[in-house]
């Protein structure tokens, strides 16, 4: 979702050169309307698009940093059009100070050479041909940015009639869209660590210093306190919405559909109260009745919450809360998971967890099952079960190094049908181009936490691109 006040800004401008315009008539006015064309290209709902036109000189250079700092663009695209000088460039992108993607694109495949050469007209010939060589001041600009420390991405390629540009460049709007949505997060943290559980221990500072946005901590207590608030007729609402949205199973215990109702009154309570977009919790409420009854009952309410954009993590796993929010960002769900087991037979790996699970992207309606043993401890409680469903899935994991420093890392597979333990949790079977076994030990050997997010589609593309929009290592095993 969109911080409504601040919108994905994009940036465009072109570039050309000033001294060209007297001795070529018609090119500028040409050259302007390619830049409109990919402004209009650029266009889409929640992103404002900020085109400055074509830029020719030195001074205007400059003015167009001040404007697109003065707009708070979130990314730069520059369209190359023609020759123009590496000075018309540099002071616009060093001023703005937001990644720029060089936009290589020619008006046609190729120049209608026969054409070209009948034209007669010399200084006509090398107007038309200054129109086609937008790919000549690319090593020029290249060589500033680098000198002057600007990472910068190209995109090459023909302005019409090209998918694999527009796919290219669609898929470098949707990173800096998703990094735009993690910057403006607000990720809740309610509870503790799971004890032991030395893998997901974070430094919660790096993580706000590498995605952005805010981590409000939340006590328990308080969602306890909300739950004593809600009225039979709101919890009778929620249990509505769980027959709805549910497969409940025939042994589910009234008393315990209730209790679960109340708990995600609660949670959607105190989701508004903290504007949450994300959540991570683990708290076992030991000693203290009614924390233990709200924190045993959490599963269907998380459950929704996650499905409806506010992905919640168990076991208290920051990382994977933030891996979870941007593969929903990125609108391919994100569920939680972790390695089940391994199925060499069918060379495929079980995954799955306990708690949420993200039922928009399962196969089916998910079911709901009562459990005696819940979250590792005896007691009480429901959760949900359902597979992913079955396609191209997306596997990401938010990797701490040893020196503190965050890379994502990603895997592409498939969610397959066949058979799958059914004891009341997340739990899908995945194939791997590489084969599982090759897998899981390369997916091992970067050092990831055991949890990891899952969503469906093919995403490595584009998380290899919000890793650089980040300043992140990516590291993509298939």
């Amino acid at each position: 979702m969109q911080h409504p006040a601040h919108p994905l800004r994009i940036g465009l401008f072109g570039i050309g050169l000033e001294a060209y315009w007297p001795q070529f008539p018609g090119l500028e006015e040409r050259l302007r309307g390619l830049v409109a064309r990919v402004g209009a290209r650029l266009a889409r709902p929640e992103v404002e698009v900020v085109n400055l036109g074509l830029i020719d000189g030195p001074e205007k250079a400059m003015e167009a940093g001040h404007a697109f700092r003065r707009a708070d663009v979130d990314v730069i695209f520059l369209h190359v059009t023609t020759y123009a000088l590496s000075s018309t460039v540099l002071p616009v992108v060093r001023r703005a100070k937001v990644p720029v993607i060089i936009l290589n694109l020619q008006p046609a495949a190729a120049i209608d050479y026969a054409a070209f050469n009948r034209m007669g007209d010399r200084t006509r010939m090398t107007g038309e041909w200054l129109a086609h060589c937008g790919a000549c001041p690319v090593p020029e600009i290249a060589n500033a940015f680098n000198r002057a420390g600007i990472a910068f991405h190209q995109v090459t390629g023909v302005l019409a009639d090209d998918s694999e540009v527009w796919a290219e460049i669609d898929a470098w709007v949707e990173a800096a869209r998703v990094a735009h949505v993690m910057a403006h997060n607000r990720l809740g943290l309610m509870g503790h660590y799971y004890n032991g559980m030395l893998d997901i221990y974070t430094d919660t500072t790096r993580q706000l210093a590498c995605f952005g946005g805010h981590i409000e901590i939340v006590e328990v207590e308080e969602l306890a306190a909300l739950r004593r608030e809600v009225t039979p007729a709101l919890a009778e609402a929620k249990l509505a919405e769980f027959r709805e949205r549910f497969d409940i199973q025939p042994d589910c215990a009234v008393a315990e559909l209730e209790r679960a109702a109340r708990t995600a009154v609660a949670l959607d309570l105190l989701v508004a109260r903290k504007r949450l977009g994300s959540l991570a919790y683990y708290h076992m409420g030991t000693g203290n009745p009614e924390n233990e009854d709200v924190m045993s009952s959490v599963i269907l309410g998380t459950s929704m919450l996650t499905a409806r954009g506010v992905p919640v993590a168990g076991e208290y796993e920051v990382k994977n809360a933030q891996a979870m929010k941007i593969l929903d960002s990125f609108g391919a769900g994100g569920s939680f998971t972790e390695y089940y087991a391994m199925d060499f037979k069918d060379d495929v790996v079980l995954m799955g967890h306990d708690g949420p699970g993200h039922i928009r992207i399962a196969a089916g309606r998910t079911k709901v099952r009562p459990l005696e043993v819940y979250h590792g401890k005896v007691g009480r409680g429901l959760s949900v079960e359902m597979s992913v469903r079955h396609g191209p899935v997306t596997l990401l994991s938010v990797v701490e190094y040893a020196d503190g420093s965050l890379k994502l890392l990603h895997a592409e597979g498939e969610s397959v049908p066949g058979p799958i333990l059914e004891i009341g949790n997340t739990n899908s079977r995945y194939r791997f181009p590489i084969g599982a076994r090759a897998f899981v030990e390369r997916w091992n050997q970067q050092g990831p936490a055991h949890h990891c997010a899952v969503g469906v589609g093919r995403l490595g593309d584009k998380i290899d691109k919000l890793a650089k929009f980040l300043g992140l290592a990516s590291v993509r095993i298939c």
